[in-house]
């Protein structure tokens, strides 16, 4: 383990592991603090244990939290609001917030990007940043088309809050 994760917040570091590894996620809470908020309570219920990564686009993004694996679905929990009004970028492991054209529709989905992509920079808000892992968010398996859909996806295998892992 590197020195700069001995130091993260167990309370604010997520632990995603999928099937080839662990990933170590930093979350922001003072950046996205409902978001951050949202995300633990969801990892704390299970939530997204065995959720597809549905939309996948190499050279892009990998997406997941749709329990359903069709885009559409979500926690039940409601609606979270944008907290993009901060000067973070969307750099290689970066954790953002999926949502529809509505800034205010953040859910349960979420991305975490494979290269920069200043587009959206100011438009999605991002809850984490990968310190660790980051090749075995790679070797997720890729969509195909311009969309990205994914068939027959990679799965979370779980995902936990640090403090909560034994």
């Amino acid at each position: 383990m590197s020195e700069a994760q001995t130091q993260l917040d167990p309370e604010n570091t997520v632990y995603l592991d999928l099937k080839d590894g662990r990933v170590v996620i930093q979350l922001l809470p003072d950046i996205a603090p409902k978001h951050v908020e949202r995300v633990k309570t969801l990892c704390r219920k299970g939530f997204y244990d065995g959720t597809p990564f549905h939309r996948v686009i190499d050279g892009f993004m990998a997406q997941g939290g749709d329990p359903t694996g069709t885009g559409t679905g979500g926690s039940g929990l409601g609606n979270i609001p944008a907290e993009f009004t901060n000067k973070r970028r969307f750099l290689r492991g970066t954790v953002g917030a999926a949502r529809s054209m509505n800034p205010n529709s953040a859910d349960s989905q979420f991305y975490i990007m494979f290269a920069p992509a200043p587009h959206l920079d100011g438009q999605y808000t991002i809850w984490g940043q990968v310190v660790s892992g980051m090749e075995f968010i790679d070797k997720i398996k890729k969509g195909t088309g311009r969309n990205g859909e994914v068939t027959d996806p990679d799965r979370i295998v779980h995902m936990r809050v640090a403090a909560d892992v034994k």
